[in-house]
């Protein structure tokens, strides 16, 4: 996918699949909304969830975001980087608003009180980008 292509699929109301590294190696995965800021892909979380543990001990960190139901239509981003933990309570805010525009119809004052309420015992992150990964079968034209 062109630049273009990745930020235009970004923005769907799609899951993020978020990896990180477990104490003893093996991977931790899960499945999260997001939100951006500043054109990063941000989530939020509980501040003493496992995938929060394990990157504040190794900040590297693999997103994907995917789709399609038949092989011919299936594309996809993956974001290999580091996180930055969240921690600043507004800044965590900023967060929670940004994932509940994105995936809830709320109005804005429904979406400041969720946001205040997400945001109690939870941390923001951030993903820092070093490598994208793209792929759109959809532009194969039936030639695998």
């Amino acid at each position: 996918m062109t630049d273009e292509e990745i930020a235009e699929f970004l923005q769907g109301r799609h899951t993020l699949n978020v990896a990180t590294f477990n104490h003893d190696g093996t991977i931790h995965l899960v499945a999260m909304w997001y939100g951006f800021v500043d054109d990063d892909i941000v989530f939020e979380t509980f501040a003493k969830s496992q995938k929060v543990q394990n990157l504040r001990r190794d900040p590297r960190i693999t997103v994907l975001v995917e789709d399609g139901e038949q092989y011919e239509e299936l594309r996809g981003v993956e974001i290999v980087g580091s996180a930055e933990i969240i921690e600043d309570h507004s800044d965590v805010l900023e967060v929670a608003r940004s994932v509940l525009r994105r995936y809830h119809d709320l109005k804005p004052e429904e979406v400041e009180a969720a946001a205040e309420l997400m945001a109690n015992k939870r941390v923001g992150v951030r993903v820092r980008p070093e490598r994208t990964v793209s792929w759109d079968h959809r532009k194969l034209g039936g030639g695998y």
